[in-house]
Formats: structure tokens, C-alpha cells, sequence
């Protein structure tokens, strides 16, 4: 452990002294089971805090990080779409304002009757959201910090 002292200079404490600390581990986890939208957000705030929200340029690139251990094609988000309201948001509770859908995605919800449609990533190419059945069994992404 290394302290700043009054004059703004480091130095070094003993070993034997407890202090807090602060450990640093990756905000997103990419689960490899392959569950449907809602088993996928059961199991993130039963074992981490939820599945990952992307509100952001910089999130949606964290989450392109650890989208090459995926073992389906495509990975849920914590996307999901109202038919009542014909709004996409997240679980977190917020309106999807950023976007990065595939080409025809964003309004694909016409089987509204039907299933329920979640947001998934695609796991290759271009990495662009798609809209499919939250029934469909994929890998998904859960944040580990409540940030």
C-alpha cells in the first residue's frame, strides 16, 4: 500500500497495517449458457446485478469485447420491446436512446400477438442489434458493477 503524505509525496506504509481497498474486475461478463431473454434476467441479478443496459458508444464497445467468447450467434441485451407503448427500453427502465440496429430491426415488432420481442447482439460481423423471440435460447450479458 502506498499513502500520499501532507507535502504530496508517496511513501510506503507497513505491511502489517490493514486499510480499504478497492479491487477492479470487468464491468461486463458474457455468460455462455444459453437460457431465453427472461432465464438470462433471472440468472444476472441472481449472480451479478442485471443484464447489460447499452446506453452508450462506449457500453455497446465493452460489450463488443467480450462478445468473441459467445457460443450462439446472437447474445441478449437487456433490451426489450413494449407493444403496448411500441417503445424498445431496458431493464434498467430507461428508453433506448442510443442505437445499433441491423438494417429493419428497430420495427420488427409486428408479431406483437405472438411472443414478446427481446434486443440481442449479433456475436460476429458487425456486431448490430436484432430484434427475435425472447423464447430463442441464447448467451448473454450481465454487468457485474452497479454502475
Amino acid at each position: 500500500m502506498t499513502n500520499m503524505n501532507n507535502e504530496g509525496k508517496w511513501h510506503d506504509v507497513s505491511c502489517s497495517d490493514s486499510y480499504t481497498f478497492v479491487c477492479h474486475e470487468d464491468e461486463l461478463i458474457l455468460i455462455q449458457k444459453s437460457l431465453s431473454w427472461t432465464e438470462a434476467v433471472r440468472y444476472c441479478r441472481e449472480n451479478h446485478v442485471d443484464l447489460v443496459s447499452v446506453d452508450s458508444e462506449k457500453i455497446q464497445l465493452m460489450v463488443t469485447e467480450v462478445l468473441h467468447q459467445a457460443s450462439t450467434a446472437e447474445v441478449w441485451l437487456g433490451l426489450r420491446h413494449s407493444c403496448s407503448v411500441g417503445i424498445w427500453f431496458w431493464v434498467n427502465g430507461e428508453i433506448a436512446c442510443y442505437h445499433n440496429w441491423a438494417p429493419g430491426n428497430e420495427k420488427a415488432v409486428d408479431d406483437c400477438e405472438h411472443e414478446m420481442r427481446s434486443g440481442a447482439v449479433q456475436s460476429g460481423g458487425d456486431r448490430l442489434w436484432i430484434s427475435l423471440p425472447e423464447s430463442h435460447k441464447l448467451n448473454f450479458i450481465c454487468r457485474r458493477t452497479d454502475k
